[in-house]
C-alpha cells in the first residue's frame, strides 16, 4: 500500500522509504515519546519530595515536644535564616493547583501515603503508554523493512534478462 502510494506520488521506493522513516521519527517518535516520558519522570519527581515530606513529618513527629521547633529555612539561592515554630503539631502540604491544606501529622502521612500511591498508577500508565508506542514504532519499521525487501526482489526480478 505504502510502495503503491509512493510510487504515485513520483518517489522511488529507497527515497520514499527514507521518507517514511523520517516521518515515523518525526510524527511518532519525536513529540508523543518524549512528552510521555517527560510527564513519567515529573510524576517520578513529584513522589520523591513527596517521600522526602513524609520522612520529616516522621522525624518531626518522633523528636518533637512541647517545647518550639528550631529550623533553618531557605530563603532562595541556598541563604538559609533560623526559624522557631511554636506549634509544630500541624503543618500545611501542598495538595496541588497552588493549594495547600493543614493537617496533622497523622492527617498528612495518611494524605502522602494516598497521593503516591495516585502517582505511581499514573506512573505505571505512562509507562504502558510508552511501551505501546515503542511497539507501534516498532510495528511500522517492521513494516517497512518488509516493504523494502519486497521491493528490491521485484526490482531483482526485472532485471535478470534472458
Amino acid at each position: 500500500m505504502m510502495h503503491v502510494c509512493l510510487a504515485i506520488y513520483g518517489f522511488d521506493t529507497t527515497a520514499g522509504l527514507n521518507l517514511a522513516d523520517t516521518v515515523v521519527m518525526c510524527v511518532f517518535q519525536q513529540p508523543t515519546q518524549r512528552k510521555v516520558l517527560e510527564n513519567r519522570e515529573g510524576l517520578f519527581t513529584q513522589v520523591a519530595q513527596y517521600l522526602q515530606l513524609k520522612t520529616v513529618i516522621e522525624k518531626i513527629k518522633d523528636n518533637v515536644s512541647d517545647s518550639d521547633l528550631k529550623t533553618q529555612v531557605d530563603l532562595g539561592c541556598n541563604f538559609y535564616v533560623q526559624a522557631k515554630v511554636p506549634d509544630a503539631s500541624k503543618i500545611f502540604v501542598n495538595v496541588g493547583f497552588g493549594f495547600f491544606v493543614e493537617f496533622t501529622h497523622q492527617e498528612a502521612l495518611t494524605f502522602i501515603e494516598e497521593k503516591v500511591n495516585q502517582l505511581n498508577k499514573t506512573c505505571d500508565q505512562l509507562t504502558k503508554d510508552s511501551a505501546k508506542i515503542k511497539a507501534n514504532i516498532k510495528l511500522v519499521y517492521e513494516a517497512l523493512k518488509e516493504l523494502q525487501h519486497i521491493t528490491d526482489r521485484k526490482d531483482a526480478e526485472r532485471t535478470v534478462v534472458f
